[in-house]
């Protein structure tokens, strides 16, 4: 393996991983705020990435992703939140479920900032070569890797963040069976992200996370980044 792969890598991990706890931690804290002791209860409004680990989702889907070329995403364990703590249960849903791609949207587009601050403040600094790594790598590689995590999460798919909104328009007596149809469409879904590329020859996820976070991306960025 080159030195550029192993940089590649650690930079990977190093923006992934942030990403994915401060993910399920901003879903917490919205929680909590409303009210819903439960993810403080079970520790998982912690900063420690051991926490939030799952086996599948946060090493061997983003490795399996890496090795593929395709955008790098996946999730953590989800953290446990009980909308019956909620004054409003159904609109406590869609804010705890939007709270974490907002967690993503904020890293990225402080990653922006300071890409667009570097070029005024430390313009010597790009006379070094671990300054380049850092600015033309690691920084993109984080934006990316944000927002791939946000559009991702924001699909109308259960049990996906974005398929919250399907709260507010479900009468309140079936939120239970919704609940538990949740449970049962994440396996289901997951297994079409890893072999509908295989079976097809298409791959409609890297799409659609090219088209949304790759072109907002560009936008964000002092340079275009995909």
């Amino acid at each position: 393996m080159s030195e550029q792969q192993l940089i590649y890598y650690a930079f990977s991990i190093l923006s992934f991983i942030p990403a994915l706890v401060l993910h399920e931690v901003a879903h917490g804290w919205a929680a909590f705020k409303l009210g819903d002791p439960t993810a403080k209860a079970s520790g998982r409004l912690s900063l420690n990435p051991l926490k939030h680990i799952d086996p599948f989702g946060t090493v061997i889907l983003p490795l399996l992703l890496m090795v593929m070329g395709g955008p790098v995403f996946g999730y953590a364990k989800p953290v446990p939140y009980n909308p019956r703590y909620f004054k409003d249960p159904r609109k406590g849903d869609v804010i705890v479920g939007l709270a974490g791609p907002a967690a993503n949207l904020i890293m990225a587009a402080l990653a922006s900032v300071v890409a667009w601050a570097l070029i005024y403040v430390a313009p010597g600094a790009f006379e070094s070569e671990a300054f380049i790594y850092f600015y033309a790598w690691f920084l993109p590689m984080f934006v990316l890797i944000n927002l791939y995590l946000m559009f991702f999460n924001l699909l109308p798919i259960p049990p996906l963040d974005g398929s919250s909104i399907f709260a507010i328009l479900i009468p309140v007596k079936y939120l239970p069976k919704y609940y538990q149809i949740q449970q049962y469409a994440f396996p289901i879904f997951m297994l079409a992200i890893v072999l509908l590329p295989y079976i097809f020859n298409v791959n409609p996820f890297s799409w659609y996370l090219d088209v949304t976070a790759g072109s907002l991306a560009n936008l964000m960025f002092p340079f275009a980044i995909s």
